[in-house]
């Protein structure tokens, strides 16, 4: 009984679903575009976005919105820094790779990015509890990649700090400073 019920449940779906064979197919107007496939690229944010490390050498306002010159780096883990390590000298075959991480920057040439005001932008400050993640807006991080502390914050970032930052086409959306022991 309980069968024939899902057959049944089953070809009522059927029924539906699947036009009947008899009615007339209009061609006259194109047909809607197939939806988009699981296969094409994306970013883990969105369409066309991307995420990666690197350091801010300059951020300069530009007319309404500022200007980001970006050293693009890779940060490595796990079999492949231990092979990217060995491959260039800095570690032997066998020995672990410090911190669990490793940094190739291969060309130190900055790219250029369009930065908007409102871009998300978190540095590390340290209040005397240890190193924390605070907001900051975009002419303050332009001030402190001059080397200037305009609010006066107790703060990590130097010439050696580096960046995740996300990206869409040639805007970086968000800046956030990196913790790396």
């Amino acid at each position: 009984m309980r069968t024939s019920i899902a057959v049944l449940a089953v070809l009522a779906a059927l029924v539906v679903v699947l036009p009947a064979a008899s009615e007339p197919v209009d061609r006259s107007t194109p047909a809607a575009a197939p939806p988009a496939s699981a296969f094409l690229p994306r970013g883990p944010f969105g369409p066309r976005q991307l995420v990666f490390f690197g350091y801010v050498k300059s951020l300069t306002l530009s007319g309404a919105r500022y200007v980001a010159r970006i050293d693009p780096s890779l940060i490595l883990t796990g079999v492949t820094a231990t092979t990217a390590g060995v491959e260039d000298g800095s570690l032997r075959p066998g020995e672990p790779v410090p911190n669990d991480y490793l940094e190739r920057n291969e060309s130190k040439r900055p790219l250029t990015y369009r930065v908007p005001a409102n871009a998300h932008v978190t540095v590390l400050t340290n209040p005397g509890t240890g190193p924390r993640s605070t907001m900051v807006s975009v002419p303050e991080l332009a001030q402190i990649v001059k080397g200037k502390n305009p609010r006066k914050r107790p703060g990590l970032w130097g010439p050696a700090s580096g960046f995740w930052i996300r990206v869409e086409a040639d805007r970086a959306l968000a800046l956030d400073q990196a913790y790396r022991p």
